[in-house]
């Protein structure tokens, strides 16, 4: 399924997720539920950019609360989210705040992480990497980063090789994309030097 990037939620829509994220991560917290409900939170994180379905819901103000609630029930028994994960997902549903819920889960995954000094990297290949390339992809992550790393893999075809990583605030960009585009401003440089030496 084609990756398609999600809008960058800024200002006080970043804070509502970060808020929401902090009630979910306590609940699961108390109720000894982090590693279940991060798992869900990755595949509703990967529901929310791959699924054209989901953007359609998401971003359609016309759906009532009520049909908001029902496809978020749906979604929870489709994929067999856990009862905290399903709650959570209705309540935002409920306060129409499914846009968000990519940055709700990525604040999130992101508490997480850093509770347990762990890290999380997004990982945008042009093709699908193998296993043995995503372990070997991993090892490096965890030698450059100092300890475990959570990667999040997705296809974009763009780059045309090659691929991106996000780890933190560091971007590792090894594609075909970026190094075309490298290529093309130093040739445009030294056409532009040639031109001024004439």
């Amino acid at each position: 399924m084609p990756h398609v990037d999600q809008p960058i939620i800024t200002g006080d829509m970043a804070a509502v997720a970060r808020r929401y994220a902090k009630a979910l991560f306590e609940l699961a917290d108390e109720q000894k539920q982090l590693d279940a409900v991060a798992e869900d939170l990755r595949g509703l994180k990967n529901l929310a950019r791959d699924s054209a379905e989901f953007r359609i819901l998401a971003g359609n103000p016309h759906f009532r609360r009520t049909q908001l609630m029902k496809a978020a029930q749906k979604i929870a028994d489709s994929i067999k989210l856990n009862k905290l994960t399903g709650n959570f997902l209705a309540l935002v549903a409920q306060n129409r705040r499914l846009p968000q819920l990519g940055a709700m889960c990525d604040a999130f995954l992101a508490e997480l992480a850093t509770t347990r000094g762990e890290f999380a990297a997004e990982v945008k290949s042009a093709d699908a990497l193998s296993p043995t390339q995503t372990q070997q992809l991993a090892a490096q992550l965890q030698k450059l980063a100092g300890g475990k790393v959570h990667m999040t893999m997705a296809e974009d075809k763009s780059l045309l090789g090659g691929f991106v990583v996000k780890l933190g605030s560091r971007l590792i960009d090894l594609s075909v994309k970026s190094k075309l585009a490298r290529l093309e401003r130093q040739l445009k440089s030294s056409s532009d030097m040639l031109e001024g030496a004439a």
